[in-house]
C-alpha cells in the first residue's frame, strides 16, 4: 500500500471528469501524488472464486498381487492412479482499479494540509486517516502430507533372505498376523510381558499399529492426499448470461476451458438494481463542482452451478452496478479537519469525520 503525505495544503476540485465515454478502458493518467496534485481511481468490484481440491495419489504395494491370497484383501489396484475431487467453492468480493473512473485534486496553499492514501494500483483509500486492512479469507495453507514409514525396516531376517517375491509375501503376511495377535493379547491383558502402566501400554500399542500399517501397505498400497487451491477472478462490467467458469476432471483436476474431458462449471451474474440510476443533469452539474468522487455501490447476485445444480450462491456489493457521486469540497476547507475512509472493495464511504480546529 502506498501512502502519500502532502507537505502543502490543498483544495479539492476535479481536474478531469470520469472518462466514461472513452472507447477503451486504458487511462492516459498515472495515479499518484506529486507537487501539483493527486490523481486517483475509484474501484470496481471483482469476484474472486476459490476452488478447493483434494488430490489422492495411489501407489500399489510390492505384494499387491498376493493381497487376496494372504490377507483376503479384495480388488486391490495393481497400477498407480491419481484422483481429484472438489471439497469446496467459495466467492468473495475484491476491489480492483476502475480506470474509467479517474479523478484528480489540486493542491492549494489556502486550505488545510491533507494526507492522501492510495492503494498500490492507485485506488483512493483515505484522506487524513490511516487505511484499514481489507478483511479476506485466510491465505491458503496446504494440509501436511502423511509421513510414510519404510515397511522393510520391520522385516525380519527370514523375510529379507527369501529367494522370491511370493515367499517374501507369505512370510510378511505371517508377520502381520503375529503383530495383530500380540496386539490382541496386550488389549486383553494376557501378554507374557504386560506393561507397568497405561502410558507404556499406549506406546506399545502405537508401535504395533505402525508396524501393522507399514507391512500391510506392501499388499494394500499407499494413498496420499494433497490439498490444492485454484483462484479464478471475474470482473463483471454488466450482468451476464451463464458463462463457463472452469472445467473439472476427476482424473486431471481443473483443465483448460476447451478440454472436453472436464465437467463444465458455470457462473451467472445478475444485477440486483439495488441503487437507482443517477440523474444525467446531476452528473453534468457535478462535473463543474469541486470535491471528491465516491461510489454508491449496487448489488449483484453470483451463482455457480453445474449440471447437478447450484453449488455456491452469494449476494455481493458491486461498485460498477451503482453510481458515482460527488462529496462536496467544502468539507475539506480550512474550517474543518475532515477524515475520510473509503471501502477498498466498493469505493463507498466507510467512515467520515469532520472536526472543527481548536
Amino acid at each position: 500500500m502506498k501512502r502519500f503525505i502532502s507537505g502543502l495544503s490543498l483544495i479539492f476540485y476535479t481536474l478531469l471528469p470520469s472518462p466514461a465515454s472513452a472507447q477503451t478502458s486504458t487511462s492516459q493518467y498515472v495515479p499518484g501524488v506529486n507537487s501539483e496534485g493527486a490523481i486517483y481511481f475509484l474501484p470496481k468490484t471483482a469476484i474472486q472464486v476459490t476452488v478447493q481440491i483434494e488430490k489422492t495419489s495411489y501407489t500399489p504395494g510390492d505384494f499387491c498381487k498376493y493381497a487376496d491370497r494372504y490377507l483376503r484383501l479384495k480388488n486391490v489396484p495393481t497400477v498407480p492412479s491419481v484422483a481429484y475431487r472438489i471439497t469446496g467453492i467459495r466467492q468473495e468480493a475484491i476491489g480492483v482499479a476502475d480506470t474509467l473512473k479517474c479523478f484528480a485534486v489540486k493542491f492549494d496553499p489556502k486550505t488545510v494540509a491533507a494526507n492522501i492514501a492510495l492503494s498500490n494500483d492507485g485506488v483512493l483509500l483515505s484522506i487524513n486517516g490511516t487505511p484499514k486492512p481489507v478483511k479476506l479469507f485466510p491465505a491458503f495453507k496446504a494440509a501436511p502430507r502423511q509421513q510414510i514409514t519404510n515397511p522393510r525396516q520391520f522385516m525380519n531376517e527370514e523375510i529379507l533372505a527369501s529367494g522370491s517375491t511370493a515367499k517374501m509375501a507369505e512370510l510378511t503376511a505371517r508377520e502381520i498376523y503375529d503383530i495383530r495377535e500380540s496386539r490382541n493379547l496386550l488389549v486383553r491383558g494376557q501378554a507374557d510381558n504386560m506393561p507397568s502402566d497405561g502410558a507404556q501400554l499406549k506406546l506399545m500399542l502405537s508401535q504395533l499399529d505402525m508396524q501393522d500399517f507399514a507391512l500391510t501397505s506392501l499388499f494394500a498400497g499407499i494413498s496420499q492426499k494433497d490439498t490444492l487451491e485454484k483462484v479464478i477472478t471475474i470482473i463483471p462490467d454488466n450482468e451476464t448470461s451463464p458463462r463457463l467458469l472452469f472445467r473439472f476432471s476427476k482424473k486431471l483436476g481443473i483443465v483448460d476451458n476447451d478440454d472436453l474431458s472436464g465437467t463444465p462449471y458455470y457462473i451467472n451474474i445478475e444485477n440486483l438494481h439495488a441503487t437507482p440510476m443517477a440523474d444525467a443533469n446531476e452528473k453534468k452539474k457535478h462535473k463543474q463542482e469541486p470535491g471528491i468522487y465516491i461510489n454508491v455501490p449496487g448489488k449483484m447476485k453470483s451463482v455457480i452451478f453445474n449440471a447437478d445444480g447450484t453449488i455456491a450462491e452469494e449476494e455481493l456489493p458491486a461498485a460498477q452496478f451503482g453510481n458515482t457521486e460527488l462529496l462536496s469540497g467544502a468539507l475539506f476547507n480550512k474550517r474543518y479537519t475532515t477524515h475520510l475512509w473509503l471501502n477498498p472493495v466498493t469505493g463507498a464511504i466507510d467512515r467520515l469525520e469532520a472536526e472543527q480546529p481548536k
